[in-house]
């Protein structure tokens, strides 16, 4: 299949295994990158089980809305310069549209039905994104974290080459050759270690891959091949942080020591949803999310990675309403919009929960597998 991508080779291979973060194969594990650093005590092997494939499949409760999510159409609000000031429009899971002056940047786009390398089987969306691809606007870079199916779609990125030919594609080591086999012309790959930086062209913007703490693959003998990174997004007047997916990790206290010391930054985009107790080493959730972001030095905090997919046991709006519970004791300053919702960080005053006119009601397990419907999430 060709969604599962490609194995990196040639130059790109030598490059990859020149980072620090690369180990050679043993005859107990295969050569790949892997975390640095010391999992925290609890993170990892902590009292709480792993689940079960039927546990994944089959368990959990009001995994699914079982309303309509109020999604927003965001072209009346782009149509609007957002001049200098930053603005940034969630448009479900881990895709954000940030406008950074007059530079505007697309994080780990996923429009895909399912985030799967199959349209008849994996987890399916829960809302139409909020726009289509040929409606978004000129881009300037589009960021790919790490190689999930969640955050890197076939189907969407060479859509996105298609529509937006002077766009780049920004990413982590040895996702390049995922891109390529998906027909993105190699001129236009980014590939960044951690700690490596590129100024995106014609703009001011400088984008940073950081280190995260995560795991990468498409497919059952690829774990690890590629590397999966975070992002500093600045541009000398404003800075973002984008978490990709991380579990909680002290690099991000070397992240904030580079980034200003004790200056927050303007605005905080950390994974939330999709977790499980057992899984700390690899994803947030939302209470070491706050811990992350107090790490970073603090600033907005914009929840991402939540109410799109099911990808774990909890109820589809447990992160929001965990957050709304344990924000306000530590201060933090929540940026929760609807999707599709632009809003300026400098500007927010509070958190409306939307979530909850959403009809919840007995909302089962997710649909996993299921013939292909009328495709109402177009790509176009």
């Amino acid at each position: 299949m060709k969604s599962f991508g490609a194995r990196a080779a040639g130059q790109r291979l030598e490059r990859m295994r020149a980072s620090a973060q690369w180990v050679e194969g043993t005859p107990a594990s295969a050569a790949g990158f892997r975390n640095r650093g010391p999992i925290r005590p609890g993170l990892r092997d902590n009292a709480a089980p792993r689940p079960t494939l039927t546990e994944f499949l089959c368990g959990g409760n009001r995994r699914v809305p079982a309303g309509t999510l109020p999604v927003v159409d965001p072209l009346v609000s782009w149509r609007r310069p957002a001049g200098r000031e930053l603005r940034a429009t969630w448009l479900g899971h881990s895709t954000v549209l940030l406008e950074l002056g007059s530079a505007r940047l697309l994080t780990d786009p996923v429009w895909g039905v399912r985030a799967s390398p199959s349209r008849l089987a994996g987890p399916r969306r829960f809302h139409p994104m909020p726009v289509s691809l040929r409606d978004l606007p000129p881009l300037d870079a589009v960021l790919i974290s790490h190689d999930h199916y969640d955050h890197l779609c076939m189907a969407t990125v060479r859509e996105l080459a298609r529509r937006q030919p002077g766009t780049a594609f920004i990413t982590s080591l040895g996702v390049g050759a995922h891109l390529e086999a998906f027909g993105i012309a190699s001129e236009r790959i980014i590939e960044l270690d951690w700690w490596e930086s590129h100024v995106v062209s014609g703009t001011e913007v400088r984008l940073t891959a950081t280190p995260s703490q995560h795991f990468s693959g498409r497919g059952l003998k690829d774990r690890n091949a590629t590397l999966w990174s975070g992002f500093v997004i600045e541009d000398g007047r404003q800075r973002v942080f984008f978490s990709g997916d991380t579990g909680l990790t002290d690099q991000y206290t070397e992240i904030r020591r580079r980034w200003g010391g004790g200056t927050p930054f303007d605005l905080v985009m950390l994974e939330v949803g999709a977790w499980h107790p057992s899984w700390g080493d690899i994803h947030l959730g939302p209470g070491n999310a706050l811990e992350a972001l107090a790490l970073l030095g603090g600033g907005a905090f914009l929840p991402v990675h939540w109410s799109t997919f099911s990808l774990a046991l909890h109820a589809w709006d447990e992160p929001a309403e965990t957050l709304l519970e344990l924000a306000p004791q530590q201060g933090v300053q929540l940026v929760m919009p609807r999707p599709g919702e632009a809003v300026r960080p400098a500007d927010s005053d509070g958190v409306r929960p939307w979530w909850r006119g959403v009809d919840t009601r007995s909302a089962g397990p997710p649909e996993v597998l299921s013939w292909p419907k009328a495709m109402p999430f177009p790509l176009d």
